[in-house]
């Protein structure tokens, strides 16, 4: 077996945990806890925490840990405004604390029951404001946090948007246009005053910390709301977009992650992921 560390190891020789992650067997904090518990075999011998090893390297995993993996839960939150979706914050209660039975919703036919321990490592998939509602995902599945929120994820995630138009003032020094302080904005029919070059703005051509922001997808859904699919997640991405071209979010609604949608989940309810439902 590959020796940890090992200086004369090969050059296409990865940790174990990063490996199995890549191959999407676990996540890297799983691996290095099953690895722990004697769960992992590289090449018919136990794993040593540390180790490294290549594509042709031989990995099993005990049934133990699958059957562990195989209990932990992914909930869907209909979050309502006034939530935080991580640790509370400022006096605000995390959405977490929506997750109780009696909180289900009535509709879930998904084959589990509710258990404290399910509480246990239970962490969102992405951030959703805390004026914001909809779609928050939250799981203890480590696989289903890397393709939601992974460096490399380029999940899509959609949301409606009801919007005012505050008009459009002159281009900042870095080029950028700047909102005016309009107190008689544009509230009904705004898809009718809104240019359409500041459509184009928002699908590609906007800037946010000094960083390009990848092309989205951009469409009136009705004259005062627009639909916004993207596949980033920067801190308040939507609302700081419209800014930039003279709007104002009004209303902000996460409706679908990936293949999952939000569906007819009641606001402030919660339902698990069901075993055939993938992102």
């Amino acid at each position: 077996m590959t020796e940890p560390s090992s200086p004369s190891a090969p050059a296409d020789a990865v940790r174990l945990n990063k490996r199995m992650a890549d191959l999407k067997l676990c996540s890297r904090r799983e691996a290095d806890e099953w690895i722990a518990n004697g769960w992992v075999k590289v090449n018919g011998r136990p794993a040593e925490m540390g180790v490294k090893v290549t594509p042709a390297d031989r990995i099993e995993v005990d049934k133990a840990a699958k059957g562990q993996q195989a209990s932990q839960v992914t909930i869907l939150i209909n979050k309502p405004i006034g939530y935080v979706s991580g640790q509370a914050e400022d006096g605000h209660d995390p959405a977490v604390k929506l997750f109780t039975p009696q909180n289900r919703w009535a509709d879930d036919n998904a084959r589990f029951f509710f258990s404290p321990k399910q509480l246990r490592g239970l962490a969102p998939c992405g951030r959703l404001d805390i004026d914001s509602t909809g779609l928050l995902v939250m799981t203890q599945d480590g696989r289903i946090a890397r393709q939601l929120i992974g460096e490399d994820s380029t999940m899509e995630k959609e949301y409606l948007v009801r919007v005012a138009y505050h008009g459009l003032g002159q281009p900042a020094p870095t080029g950028q246009l700047v909102r005016l302080d309009d107190d008689d904005p544009v509230t009904t029919n705004v898809q009718a005053v809104f240019p359409k070059a500041m459509l184009a703005k928002l699908r590609h051509g906007l800037s946010l910390d000094g960083q390009a922001l990848k092309p989205a997808r951009v469409d009136w859904q009705n004259p005062e709301q627009l639909r916004f699919v993207l596949t980033e997640g920067k801190k308040r991405q939507i609302r700081r977009m419209c800014e930039l071209v003279g709007l104002k979010v009004v209303g902000l609604k996460r409706v679908r992650i990936g293949r999952v949608m939000l569906g007819n989940l009641p606001l402030g309810q919660w339902r698990y992921l069901a075993p055939h439902e993938k992102f």
